[in-house]
């Protein structure tokens, strides 16, 4: 309670709740009306004799009381108070922090807080909670239902999840919650990344609902597939990066995606409407860069293009003051900053950041939220008023918005759209990913002060204290940049021909009316009936099984190293371990041409257009033309090398893009190569696979080439960057599969079946099928029809029920 003293004599009672800091005394007053108490420590002896201070020209004394608690109050201000009488800034912190320890060091977690009196706790450590401007230290408590957070000041009181999300952090773990539980998210930073590590392994192991967040790769790989928006990948790679919302200095940070903030209509089909998302605000305006890059080029070491960064403290709480005005008064010492340099105009911020010599901010994710709250003054803050006169307000919105939430609205939907979803990568690549750092970063005018970046300076190397909290602070106010998820180009999302996101849905509908009805009904069948049998791959029913074969079936074609039916169904094409390729006539029954155009086994081959492609051990892929007008008459066949591809191991496997234009080949050393038809030079190549690749496939959309091989992993690799994009490790070896970009049908050496969600890389279902390896698989274009064929001798027929 606190009584007011100055009152004629009088006791005025006002209770609330106190609060200790290193500095002063908090007063909160119980009534909201009332105003907080700020009591600076002096240095007095007597620090809890009433306090006195001058109001003008009136003194004013207050006297507080603590029922029960006085002595340990006392205790803590003497302690604060004789920290507060050292001369140096780190003494002084390091001694706060020592008190701390000591008070954390001598409680432990109230297991009377235990929602059940059944729970059984596995682990308990000290860690912090972080908010924005604030960390509050108390005690981290794992049980085998819950997880639990007590503050030492009982302020607020503990929490507890028993649904959530979890990201890992450098030395932190945010916790994500779900409705239904009993606590906002939290973020828990603690003293060791061993306690960090254990505890999170408690978690893992005892709560059975906890969803760990995934792999970036993971992400990317279902944002490219749509399975995920724009906005929800922002968030993901976020969190990954250690962004949180309750730590200003790493607050998540999302693009200006729209430049056009003064027309009544805002066109999302005109590319011109767009930011240009391959540079960073501060490359935007080419004079402003110039002067940059120009005393870039005079600066000693280090260099560094912007003196501010695109994400701080100050740059969110400009955005957030009018539902977070605390903070901002907070951070700024008690005081709103001058009403001309507030946010006043989204039109106005835009223009500043093109073209202010120290504004190169982002945009935070409310931007493209649902709540419309922080542009608008609900509270009725006094903001002040601005040169013009007028009072700050509400934000003012572009004219294409008829109100806040149309203006959000509006830019959730160009956050969507075609154009951004098409150029996204590239922001991603200066944020997140290879352009972040080093001289892609120089290249792409990207560079920020050293501090700013993770591992850019070792704190824990600078003695002197007082150098070592200027760092700190500076470190904290300036900005910092994402922790680097991603060191090769990002790829391109996987986009629609026509996206109806359109402010205009009149210009959309007319797209989308321009194709023709029969064509789009006749794609839109074709494809629906291969979406059908994939979602029933895991209903797959055995319809034959015939053991016609002396020894394992190795190749399919509706049997050797490989095998395959030409198109008029008349010739039957099968390698040879003996280097050789035969050609079959199934209407003379016998063999018609032998090719010897390899020094080692041809390990497959594969027909299109009129050309054979033929893969072998002895570390070529070789290109033939079939010379012969009729292949199928009974005659010899002259064939005539086209192209030959070079590679330093025996080549396993080979498969075409579906437009015949890329070749991708998988070696015995377990390197994937990917070739352009037209040239002898590979695009990309790397080693995704610790042993032979078995098989190699395009995506039907030719985006995506999926591996897999004698490691037992299952690898997607990005056909336009050569990026290595997701890993699945499976039990055993898989021989063979067949795959529609998301999901794959695989067999293994057990002779299972396995239908694999990639996006999740978890087996969806099993199949028993061969008593041996399943060693080659073939599927029609319908996907409809499935035949296997395995070491056990025998082709089994299958097909998906519906």
């Amino acid at each position: 309670s606190l009584y007011d003293l100055s009152l004629h004599g009088k006791r005025k009672r006002t209770s609330g709740s106190l609060k200790i800091c290193s500095k002063s005394i908090i007063f909160e007053p119980d009534d909201a009306v009332k105003p907080i108490l700020k009591i600076y420590l002096i240095k007095e002896e007597n620090m809890v004799a009433p306090y006195k201070y001058e109001r003008g020209e009136k003194r004013v004394t207050f006297q507080l009381e603590v029922p029960g608690k006085t002595e340990d109050i006392v205790q803590i201000l003497l302690q604060l108070h004789r920290a507060s009488c050292l001369d140096k800034l780190g003494d002084q912190t390091a001694m706060v922090a020592a008190i701390l320890q000591s008070r954390l060091a001598r409680t432990c977690f109230d297991k009377n807080s235990f929602q059940h009196v059944t729970e059984n706790p596995h682990m308990e450590c000290v860690a912090e909670m972080v908010s924005p401007l604030v960390t509050n230290a108390g005690h981290v408590c794992i049980t085998d239902c819950n997880l639990y957070f007590q503050p030492m000041n009982s302020y607020p009181m503990h929490s507890y999840v028993n649904l959530c999300v979890f990201t890992v952090c450098v030395k932190g773990l945010e916790v994500f919650c779900t409705e239904n539980d009993l606590c906002s998210d939290i973020y828990l930073k603690f003293y060791s990344t061993k306690e960090r590590d254990e505890l999170y392994y408690y978690i893992a192991t005892f709560l059975e609902n906890h969803i760990a967040e995934c792999t970036a790769e993971s992400y990317m790989l279902q944002w490219q597939r749509g399975h995920i928006s724009n906005y929800q990948y922002l968030l993901h790679l976020n969190n990954l990066a250690d962004r949180s919302v309750n730590d200003l200095s790493q607050y998540p940070v999302f693009p200006w995606v729209i430049s056009d903030y003064s027309s009544t209509q805002l066109d999302l089909l005109n590319p011109a409407s767009f930011r240009d998302l391959s540079k960073p605000i501060g490359a935007l305006n080419t004079e402003r860069l110039e002067r940059l890059l120009e005393r870039y080029r005079d600066m000693p070491e280090p260099h560094f293009m912007y003196g501010s960064h695109y994400s701080s403290p100050g740059y969110v709480l400009f955005y957030l003051v009018r539902v977070a005005p605390e903070h901002m008064l907070c951070l700024q010492n008690g005081r709103f900053d001058q009403a001309d340099r507030m946010f006043n105009s989204v039109g106005e911020t835009w223009k500043n950041c093109l073209e202010g010599g120290t504004d190169f901010k982002e945009l935070i994710p409310e931007f493209y939220g649902s709540d419309s709250s922080f542009l608008k003054n609900l509270l009725g803050l006094n903001l002040g008023r601005r040169q013009g006169g007028g009072r700050v307000e509400n934000v003012e919105l572009p004219p294409w918005a008829s109100d806040p939430d149309d203006f959000l609205e509006k830019m959730r939907l160009a956050l969507e759209c075609q154009y951004v979803s098409e150029h996204l990568h590239e922001w991603i690549d200066l944020i997140f990913g290879y352009k972040q750092r080093g001289s892609e970063a120089v290249a792409a005018h990207n560079v920020f002060h050293p501090f700013t970046y993770e591992g850019g300076v070792d704190c824990d190397s600078i003695e002197d204290p007082d150098q070592k909290i200027a760092m700190l602070t500076q470190i904290l106010e300036f900005g910092q940049t994402p922790r680097q998820l991603f060191v090769t180009p990002h790829p391109q999302r996987i986009t629609p021909r026509f996206h109806n996101l359109s402010a205009t849905p009149s210009l959309s509908s007319k797209l989308v009316n321009s194709v023709s009805p029969s064509m789009e009904s006749f794609e839109d069948l074709t494809e629906e009936s291969k979406k059908m049998a994939w979602s029933n791959m895991n209903k797959l029913a055995l319809q034959s099984c015939h053991k016609i074969h002396k020894e394992a079936v190795t190749g399919i074609a509706v049997a050797l190293s490989s095998c395959l039916m030409l198109p008029d169904d008349k010739i039957v094409v099968c390698s040879s371990w003996d280097n050789n390729v035969y050609f079959y006539s199934i209407a003379y029954g016998r063999r018609q041409d032998t090719l010897m155009g390899h020094d080692d086994a041809v390990s497959h081959i594969c027909w299109r257009d009129d050309k054979l492609y033929t893969a072998s051990w002895d570390s070529t892929v070789k290109i033939w033309k079939c010379v012969a007008d009729d292949i199928s008459s009974n005659k010899r066949t002259q064939f005539d090398l086209l192209a030959e591809f070079e590679h330093e191991a025996g080549v396993n496997t080979l498969d075409l893009s579906p437009a015949g234009t890329l070749l991708a080949t998988g070696t015995k050393e377990g390197t994937l190569t990917l070739w352009d038809i037209a040239s002898p030079l590979p695009l990309n190549q790397l080693t995704c696979h610790s042993g032979k690749i078995h098989q190699v496939a395009f995506s039907p959309d030719s985006r995506h080439i999926l591996s897999v091989g004698e490691d037992s992993c299952l690898v997607v690799t990005d056909v336009q960057t050569g990026m290595l994009i997701a890993t699945v490790h499976a039990e055993q070896e898989q021989r063979c599969f067949c795959w529609d970009g998301n999901t794959v049908l695989s067999g293994g050496m057990s002779g299972d079946l396995s239908v694999w969600d990639l996006l999740s890389s978890k087996v969806i279902h099993k199949i028993p099928a061969h008593s041996g390896a399943v060693t080659c698989m073939w599927m029609n274009e319908q996907c409809s029809t499935i035949i296997t064929g395995g070491v056990d001798k025998q082709i089994i027929l299958w097909k998906p029920e519906y």
